[in-house]
């Protein structure tokens, strides 16, 4: 068991791993060695996960998670399997954490006066700059 936050745990026997081929660097081995790990991970498979944290989940994943609501993770950063195992493990614990965290909620606020006043003198400046930069025939219009 992986604890996350709370009451929130995931069983490592129901996390799939599966080795591809990894593009990029690695010379003759890219062709013959599976480094790169894909993590499968059926939501529903997550211990203490609240409807709450399973939206912000799903927000959070995108286009990781399939409609079968499986989280896929791929790891390929680096050339060996257990260094990306690693890597793709942790990505899939921070990212329910994330999930976990309940975002604070932002209250809406009124500009101060004092912001209010500043905003207007400064539109007051700029209209008497370009006041200024008419010509004589734009002038005459004005009267």
């Amino acid at each position: 068991m992986i604890p996350i936050i709370g009451e929130i745990a995931l069983d490592d026997s129901r996390i799939v791993e599966n080795f591809i081929r990894a593009s990029g660097p690695g010379g003759q081995n890219v062709n013959k060695v599976a480094s790169a790990v894909q993590l499968r991970l059926r939501l529903a498979d997550v211990i203490g996960l609240t409807p709450e944290v399973q939206g912000r989940l799903t927000r959070l994943a995108g286009r990781r998670l399939t409609d079968d609501g499986v989280l896929i993770i791929t790891a390929r950063r680096f050339r060996t399997q257990e260094a990306n195992r690693q890597d793709a493990l942790d990505r899939l614990v921070a990212l329910l954490r994330r999930a976990a965290v309940t975002p604070p909620l932002r209250r809406s606020t009124r500009p101060t006066a004092a912001s209010i006043a500043r905003r207007r003198e400064a539109k007051s400046r700029h209209a008497a700059l370009k006041k200024q930069r008419r010509t004589e025939h734009d002038r005459d219009g004005d009267a």
